[in-house]
């Protein structure tokens, strides 16, 4: 079930909307220098081929990818149990479907709100996260459906996530095909800190990748236009950070959004 309309505001944008006049300015980008890497999983390295054959690397901690987490058949049983539900316009020509509770990030306020749960089908993958060291405390509070599609010019532009409410885990399960996600640091790193260091994070369909430490907090991460094939959804799980946690200054509101969450009861919102 999807709407027709565009969801972009403010400078984003996506292919239906690039075509108004008044958003062509928007397009104009001054790209700065920048250097390029590919992470490697098997030397939690990020890796750049130079000219005349050498290799350049540095350790990139704080990535865990875990291919082929679903199988083919559950892929297609999560896609048609989401195509069930309403997919809503998002920005720059994503749709999304939300599970988690009403969030003002700016004024730092959250609400249970009509928040019922995440869906009953997530309850057999986040079991099966459990299986990791680094997720078998894992308890989000929230997910996230995001649907891409190359004809609508999906993205999503270089971005941290909260870490008011969020805790210390981004875990993304990637369905229906591979995908790039980039990292960047704008500063520079080491002696290219005259330009932006990119590391690529190649995310095989049916993946599931964690952001944790330096990768969560330092560095920013998108997805680009140009690493949307086709229809691409992901799922994206969050947990509370600590204040929310017990001892925490609000830990009985995060225990109750925790005790509703894991109910597995939720409808999108």
């Amino acid at each position: 079930m999807m709407s027709t309309s565009c969801g972009c505001k403010g400078i984003r944008t996506c292919l239906k909307c690039e075509a108004d006049e008044t958003k062509q300015h928007l397009l104009q980008k001054n790209e700065l220098i920048h250097y390029d890497f590919t992470y490697d999983p098997v030397l939690k390295s990020a890796v750049r081929e130079e000219e005349g054959g050498t290799r350049q690397c540095f350790e990139f901690p704080g990535v865990l990818l875990w291919e082929n987490f679903v199988s083919e058949d559950e892929e297609r049983e999560l896609i048609s149990r989401m195509d069930q539900d309403v997919w809503r316009e998002s920005q720059s020509g994503r749709r999304k479907q939300d599970f988690g509770p009403k969030v003002n990030f700016k004024k730092r306020r959250v609400h249970v709100g009509s928040f019922s749960g995440l869906p009953s089908i997530s309850r057999q993958l986040l079991v099966r996260m459990s299986n990791s060291p680094l997720l078998a405390s894992f308890k989000p509070v929230e997910q996230c459906n995001l649907d891409y599609d190359s004809l609508r010019g999906s993205a999503i532009d270089p971005h941290f996530d909260d870490s008011w409410l969020w805790g210390e885990n981004l875990v993304t399960v990637n369905l229906l095909s591979d995908t790039v996600l980039t990292m960047s640091l704008d500063q520079g790193w080491g002696d290219m800190e005259q330009g932006k260091v990119r590391v690529a994070v190649r995310l095989p369909r049916r993946s599931l990748v964690v952001l944790y430490g330096e990768a969560r907090h330092r560095w920013k991460h998108a997805i680009h236009r140009k690493d949307v094939h086709g229809r691409r959804v992901c799922s994206t799980f969050r947990e509370l950070s600590a204040e929310f946690l017990p001892g925490g200054e609000q830990e009985k509101l995060g225990s109750e959004l925790l005790d509703i969450a894991l109910s597995f009861q939720g409808a999108p919102l």
